[in-house]
């Protein structure tokens, strides 16, 4: 098997960053793997135009995964505040739990540090993910106890299934920062 190579995403990239996040996140295609939202939200993930935003933003980065060719994970690495943002991390449901999560989410820690100079990372995670959650402790990351509300009737966060649904920032220091 040949190793993951790492790249940052261009707008070309758009359409197959849409269906794997999609397919890790949302709808019945995301049950394959442990990462689902199904059972919480309905409705798009990401959408091109916030895509196409991001890939133009100072200090961003889509960092995407590949082996042989094949997209099989991506995350989002952004500058924001002096504080690195780590977010839209997919891996391909049907490679879930085979490691690439892990590489790709050092390789977004290393790129925050590297190239920006950041000491610490943030995500937010909503809070009901309990295991997802608990796969982010275990590489690190703590719960601030910092809050966010679900922001309920904007689409672009998905359709919401259920009333009780909030943010939860998780946060990590970074090794290796120049700053």
């Amino acid at each position: 098997m040949h190793p993951l190579t790492f790249r940052a995403a261009t707008g070309a990239d758009i359409p197959a960053l849409i269906a794997l996040v999609t397919a890790a996140y949302r709808g019945d295609a995301s049950r394959a793997g442990w990462t689902t939202e199904a059972d919480l939200l309905d409705g798009a993930r990401i959408d091109a135009p916030g895509l196409r935003a991001d890939l133009r933003r100072e200090r961003s980065t889509i960092l995407v995964a590949e082996r042989d060719g094949r997209l099989l994970a991506c995350a989002h690495v952004a500058d924001e505040g002096g504080v690195g943002y780590f977010g839209m991390f997919a891996v391909d449901p049907g490679q879930q739990g085979g490691g690439i999560g892990k590489l790709v989410m050092q390789a977004a820690e290393a790129h925050a540090a590297r190239e920006w100079g950041l000491s610490t990372m943030r995500m937010t995670v909503i809070d009901v993910r309990d295991e997802l959650i608990a796969f982010y402790e275990r590489r690190g990351y703590r719960r601030t106890g910092i809050k966010k509300p679900f922001p309920y009737g904007d689409e672009r966060f998905g359709l919401p299934k259920r009333g009780d649904l909030r943010f939860e920032v998780l946060e990590k220091p970074l090794a290796g920062a120049s700053a």
